[in-house]
């Protein structure tokens, strides 16, 4: 096949993201999608704040139906969530290129179809997740075969080239993985210690079920499903109660990951931190594990210490 150059005016991030484009005529055997995919009307959505897995990917607009066959906004968001707690496991610098190369498609209104990932990109990200994956029981999903991508004879997504390592993973001031660190307040060890140790430090200790999350801006926005449960009381009843329910917020939230918000979950969180501004701002929260009846000898023994 003969290279060619875009004959086409391209965002500079876009241009950035796509880098090492090459097209010829594009081969039946590596198409990726649904059957009919091709038939269907094509649109360009912008990426909700709440998409957490591909919020502040490098680009606004994603393409639907996805390269998964989701047609809605609404049923790609559901799924992608289930992806997420995979970026805190930072098993390799592009997962998240990856992920959203499928879930949320860059669109480019020049193309008419679909930019897809290169199977170099797949390679290298299967290559570093599927161990860690595999510890936790999951294989490698089918639907993510490798083999069924474009290696560069067509339009594709590249890896991200980087000097720092040869298994994709980055050095330890290696920018690359912006979006998917583990945010500081999260990701605590289990059995509640880190919440012992500050919780005479804090304004406010909530025990919560999470309804959703939404990103504003660099910070997370956690909305409680109905009434929290306040532990440490530090005001009157009428604080109590307004605090009881109000939002929390996790400030610079969007640039990282928190496993206990970003996967489908409803379970109890326990959350502690201060006011700022208004603001209920999380320091430490902890996804509760144990039985019902370990949470509440856990609370009561909060609420006996003296602070």
């Amino acid at each position: 096949s003969t290279n060619v150059m875009m004959a086409v005016s391209i965002p500079f991030q876009v241009w950035i993201l796509l880098t090492s484009w090459r097209v010829c005529a594009a081969d039946p055997s590596l198409q990726f999608a649904p059957t009919g995919f091709s038939a269907k009307r094509q649109v360009c959505k912008p990426i909700p704040n709440t998409m957490g897995l591909c919020h502040d990917v490098g680009y606004r607009e994603m393409r639907l139906p996805n390269l998964l066959g989701h047609e809605t906004i609404k049923e790609a968001q559901q799924q992608a969530g289930s992806w997420v707690p995979l970026l805190s496991k930072q098993c390799h610098r592009d997962t998240k290129k990856f992920l959203c190369s499928l879930f949320a498609p860059v669109c480019l209104r020049e193309l008419e179809r679909p930019v897809r990932p290169c199977r170099s990109l797949c390679e290298g990200v299967r290559d570093g997740c599927l161990p860690v994956m595999s510890a936790f029981g999951f294989p490698w999903p089918e639907i993510l075969n490798c083999s069924q991508f474009p290696t560069g004879a067509e339009v594709c997504i590249p890896p991200t080239a980087s000097p720092s390592s040869d298994n994709g993973n980055p050095g330890p001031h290696s920018n690359d993985m912006d979006g998917t660190l583990i945010c500081e307040a999260c990701s605590l060890p289990e059995g509640g210690k880190e919440i012992l140790e500050n919780y005479c430090k804090s304004d406010f200790v909530v025990r919560l079920r999470v309804k959703e999350t939404q990103l504003l801006g660099a910070d997370r926005k956690i909305v409680p499903n109905g009434r929290s449960r306040v532990v440490l009381r530090q005001g009157d009843r009428a604080e109590e109660e307004s605090m009881a329910r109000s939002a929390l917020w996790l400030p610079e939230g969007s640039r990282c990951a928190c496993e206990e918000l970003d996967g489908p979950s409803s379970g109890i969180i326990l959350a502690l931190g201060s006011r700022q501004r208004g603001r209920l701002v999380l320091s430490k929260l902890l996804l509760w594990q144990s039985s019902d009846k370990e949470l509440r000898k856990f609370l009561r023994g909060l609420q006996k210490l003296r602070c």
